[in-house]
C-alpha cells in the first residue's frame, strides 16, 4: 500500500515563503524556470515572496517535461516513466534563449523523486545556453542554474546533478521527505474532498 500526502493550497504557499529568504540570499535569481505542469503554481507563488521594492518581478520561463506515465489500473498512484518526454520548450530561434546568458536561473518544480527530470532539465539547458552563448559571442558571462522543489524524496535518485551546482548549494528543496504519493492541490477535480484528505495526514 502506497503512503499518500495530500497537501493544501495554502500548506503550498507556506512552503514557498519558507524557502524565499534562502533563495534571494544564496541564489538571487533573475529568472525563473517552471517545469510544467507541477513548477507552475509554486514559482507564481515564489515570485510574489522574491519581489522586493524598486525591482521588477522575476520573469518566469515555462518548459514542459514529462516522466510519469499512468498505470492503467484505475488508481490514481502513477509511477515513474522510462524516458523524458518534451512537451514544450524555450524557442531557440529567438532571442529567448540569449536572456539567459549571464544569469543567474531558477528552475522550479514540485517534486524531486527519481531526479531523471531535473537531470534532463539541467544538462538541455546548459547546453543551449552555452550554444548560444558561442553563437552571440558572449563567452566572458557565466549563467548559474539553481533548483527549487517542494519536496526532496529521500530515496536513491536514478537522475544526477552537476557536482558544481550541489557544491555549492545551489539546490534547495522546501521539504526532505520518505518515499511518499504526494497529492498536490492542483491535481485535485474535487478540492473540498482533497483539503478534507489533507486533514487527516
Amino acid at each position: 500500500m502506497v503512503q499518500k500526502l495530500y497537501l493544501t493550497y495554502n500548506q503550498v504557499h507556506q512552503l514557498c515563503q519558507g524557502a524565499a529568504d534562502r533563495i534571494l540570499n544564496d541564489f538571487k535569481p533573475n529568472l525563473m524556470i517552471a517545469i510544467g505542469g507541477g513548477g507552475y503554481v509554486p514559482a507564481r507563488i515564489l515570485r510574489s515572496f522574491l519581489k522586493r521594492e524598486g525591482s521588477p518581478n522575476i520573469p518566469i520561463q515555462a518548459i514542459g517535461l514529462s516522466l510519469y506515465e499512468t498505470l492503467g489500473t484505475g488508481s490514481e498512484v502513477e509511477v515513474p516513466g522510462t524516458k523524458v518526454t518534451r512537451t514544450q520548450w524555450l524557442d531557440l530561434s529567438s532571442l529567448e534563449i540569449g536572456n539567459l546568458i549571464g544569469k543567474n536561473v531558477l528552475i522550479v518544480d514540485e517534486v524531486d523523486d527519481t531526479r531523471t527530470t531535473l537531470e534532463y532539465a539541467v544538462k538541455e539547458l546548459e547546453k543551449d545556453v552555452e550554444l548560444a552563448t558561442q553563437k552571440l559571442g558572449r563567452t566572458g558571462e557565466k549563467t548559474k542554474f539553481s533548483i527549487f522543489v517542494l519536496h526532496n524524496k529521500d530515496k536513491p535518485k536514478k537522475g544526477t546533478l552537476p557536482k558544481e551546482m550541489l557544491d555549492d548549494n545551489r539546490y534547495l528543496a522546501a521539504v526532505t521527505c520518505g518515499d511518499l504519493w504526494i497529492n498536490y492541490p492542483w491535481e485535485a477535480t474535487d478540492i473540498e474532498e482533497h483539503d478534507r484528505l489533507a486533514k487527516q495526514n
